[in-house]
Formats: C-alpha cells, structure tokens, sequence
C-alpha cells in the first residue's frame, strides 16, 4: 500500500518520535496511521479496518482499535467525538497539547487549532470551580471560510 509523498515523510516523523520515546510504530500502526494521514476529512474505525482488510484479510475491529489506542496513546492521532473519527497530529512538541478543533457542518472540512489562550482560559474557569484539567479536547462546530463565502 503506497501513500502520498506528504504521508510518507510523517510517518517517517511518527517514527522518529515513537523510537525517542522507547515506543515501536509498528507495521500495522504505521499502515492504520498512514490511512488516516492520507485522508483529508476524519476516519471511521470501520473504515479504516474495510482499507486494511484489502492488505490485511485477517484484521478485525480489535486490530485496529489497538493500533488506534497506541495512536493516542502517543498523540499521533486524535479522537473527534462528535464524529466518532480519527485525524492525524504529528507535532514534535508535546504529544499530550489540549487539542481544540473547528468542524465544518457544511463540508465536514476540520481544522485543528493550537490555541494557548484558549486552554488556558478553559483551565482558569475550571480551577475557579475547583476542578483540575487533566487532558481537553475542544470541538467547535460552524462553517468555514470556504462554504460561508459560496
């Protein structure tokens, strides 16, 4: 299975981080990372596991929702809830940053954001209440640029 060129130098990326934290991309959770990353829109796990099962005839939904679990794990990939899908985060900072994302109602377009100001505001609300953040994902939905101006 070949990926783009794009996808192909992050996962070179994703490797890199795996190995400098003493964690294995395997070849599995680099093909399930690699479809996500060559997608434009968020991935279902089921779809995932039908574009694996054309090199993988054996995998089965625990297959992939391991290798999605690892994923997280290590911040290569995020969960968007509302969408029950997976998008792709190869940053070399931190892998556990509070993710804020802007989904399009219109073309389904997502947009992840890193705003600093943003978390921090969520965590200063909070601690006024006495609660403690450990880990937040935004999920803003609206219409882009893009489908507002058509």
């Amino acid at each position: 299975m070949g990926f783009s060129p794009r996808t192909e130098t992050l996962l070179t990326r994703a490797t890199v981080i795996c190995d400098g934290r003493g964690v294995r991309l395997t070849d599995l959770r680099r093909q399930v990372l690699g479809l996500i990353l060559d997608r434009e829109a968020p991935t279902g796990a089921y779809d995932l596991l039908d574009q694996l099962r054309s090199t993988r005839p054996g995998a089965a939904p625990p297959t992939v929702y391991r290798a999605l679990e690892f994923l997280q794990e290590q911040g290569l990939v995020h969960k968007l809830e509302r969408l029950s899908a997976f998008v792709g985060c190869i940053a070399e900072e931190d892998h556990d940053h509070a993710a804020q994302f802007l989904i399009c109602r219109s073309c389904g377009k997502v947009t992840e954001l890193e705003d600093h100001e943003l978390a921090h505001a969520l965590e200063d609300a909070a601690k006024r209440l006495g609660f403690t953040v450990g880990k937040a994902t935004i999920e803003a939905e609206g219409q882009c640029a893009a489908c507002a101006s058509a």
